[in-house]
């Protein structure tokens, strides 16, 4: 096996973060508004919304990850086993977000199979484009120390993704549909998917695979998966990854009911107003006049400006301590930030943005660990077996994702509906039932902590620590000479 593991450009490492940014236009949009979308722009009642979420996204996660995983790891063209899938998926991933979040005038039946249809079709598409592009970290280079380097610089990027969509989108739909929701979307989301193919295709061009696998290293799609399930640190990574994506569904999802039901709006206007009236005098009206919607921006915001600055502090922590550690402690911080939510009443506006930019910091630091320390799995099962199954190894974990995904946005629609949620279409307003705000309060607090609470207590039987890290790469380094 060809190991070249020499430092990466940075040109290489822009270039390769591109691509999760791209993607990230269309997770983060999943993340944040499928829920509301579904609910509160296309009309589909809560229930409804949560069945289609749940079952497409476990089809989905189950079905189309393993093959995209097996039939990656068995492509091979003159460009690599990886970046062809980047390259011919760059522009179909696109449309079909686009056609996600279209709104065409159906009956409500018809509304229901063109949801399940469209939302099937783009995680198909995501599948086949960001699990090869994951994969991809683990053979642009062996070191991994410039892993987590990639891996920072990728979630830097991640997170101006995450900026846009949760800062800046819901304004701008509001804005550009003149209040017509639907209309807003759509446009909104055509300009996303222009955008991400080009970010995708400079994915393509600027990066390299280096990471080779001998061609006498043969295996059978039976043997490879054999070695997952013998995997123990798989098996662990694969959970974690399903408990963290329910939290971030859960409650990335859940913001927009916090603000527009639970949160006091003339507390809210009080405090905000010094930035709105900032951003006003500078000709820069990114919020409009609909406060609960800048609230809900300028409270992402804080969040994420935060998790970037705790993004800069990852490598050299996991350097010193180890990923596992420094995952661990910064997850379980970051989780008693989301706990105390539950014990703010309407008014404390201050607080909840507080606990938002310290969930922020904490969460932040663990954000690039977590695809670093899916790339020590692969190494580990190389180091275990002799052979070398990249793709299918992430393609578990994005199982993991989807999973969570699926449970955690599905979670969003039926919790609310218990609430009493009233499914609202285009600008229609109604007044929501009083018990909504107590299950928006839930739905940010207690319901999302308790998977990132499982899932630090499981990092603990999680043996790849620092040591064995060094170990696993000088043996490998030493057989692919």
């Amino acid at each position: 096996m060809n190991n070249q593991s020499q430092k990466i450009s940075v040109l290489e490492k822009i270039g390769y973060s591109l691509g999760d940014l791209a993607a990230n236009l269309v997770f983060q949009t999943l993340v944040t508004y499928l829920a509301y979308f579904y609910t509160d722009i296309y009309g589909l009642k809560a229930k409804d919304a949560s069945v289609i979420t749940l079952i497409v996204g476990l089809v989905a996660g189950f079905g189309f990850n393993p093959l995209i995983g097996a039939l990656a790891d068995r492509t091979v063209t003159k460009w690599g086993k990886f970046r062809p899938w980047i390259l011919f998926t760059a522009v179909p991933l696109g449309i079909a977000a686009l056609l996600a979040f279209s709104t065409p005038d159906f009956s409500y039946k018809g509304k229901m199979v063109y949801a399940a249809v469209t939302y099937t079709l783009l995680l198909l598409l995501y599948s086949s484009n960001n699990l090869p592009y994951s994969a991809l970290s683990g053979v642009i280079t062996g070191d991994m120390s410039e892993r987590n380097s990639i891996s920072s610089y990728r979630f830097v990027a991640v997170m101006f993704a995450q900026f846009f969509v949760q800062v800046f989108m819901l304004p701008i739909i509001l804005s550009v549909g003149n209040g017509d929701k639907a209309v807003g979307i759509e446009e909104v989301m055509t300009w996303l998917a222009i955008i991400g193919s080009v970010m995708l295709l400079i994915t393509f061009f600027t990066t390299k695979e280096r990471v080779i696998p001998k061609p006498e290293q043969k295996s059978s799609v039976k043997e490879d998966v054999k070695d997952l399930f013998q995997n123990k640190p798989w098996v662990i990574m694969l959970t974690v990854t399903a408990l963290i994506f329910i939290t971030l569904a859960m409650k990335g999802g859940s913001y927009v009911y916090y603000f527009n039901n639970y949160v006091d709006e003339a507390a809210l206007k009080s405090f905000i107003a010094p930035i709105t009236h900032f951003f006003d005098s500078i000709g820069m009206n990114f919020f409009g006049e609909n406060v609960k919607s800048a609230g809900f921006g300028l409270f992402n915001a804080g969040g994420i400006i935060m998790m970037i600055v705790g993004i800069t502090f990852s490598k050299k922590f996991a350097d010193r301590y180890g990923k596992r550690d420094v995952f661990v402690l910064s997850l379980f911080i970051s989780t008693l930030f989301i706990v105390v939510f539950i014990f703010y009443p309407p008014k404390s506006v201050e607080l909840m943005f507080l606990s938002q930019i310290c969930h922020g910091f904490f969460y932040g630091i663990s954000t690039p660990i977590l695809w670093a320390m899916i790339a020590d799995v692969a190494d580990y099962s190389e180091w275990k077996n002799n052979r070398r199954a990249t793709a299918i190894i992430f393609s578990a974990m994005m199982v993991g994702l989807k999973v969570g995904l699926s449970i955690g946005s599905s979670l969003v629609a039926m919790i609310i509906g218990k609430y009493g949620y009233i499914s609202t279409e285009g600008a229609q307003q109604v007044i929501q039932p009083e018990t909504v705000a107590e299950g928006a309060r839930m739905l940010v607090s207690i319901f999302p902590a308790i998977p990132f609470f499982i899932a630090c207590g499981l990092l603990f039987l999680y043996k790849i620590n620092k040591k064995m890290e060094v170990q696993i790469e000088k043996d490998l380094a030493e057989r692919r000479k």
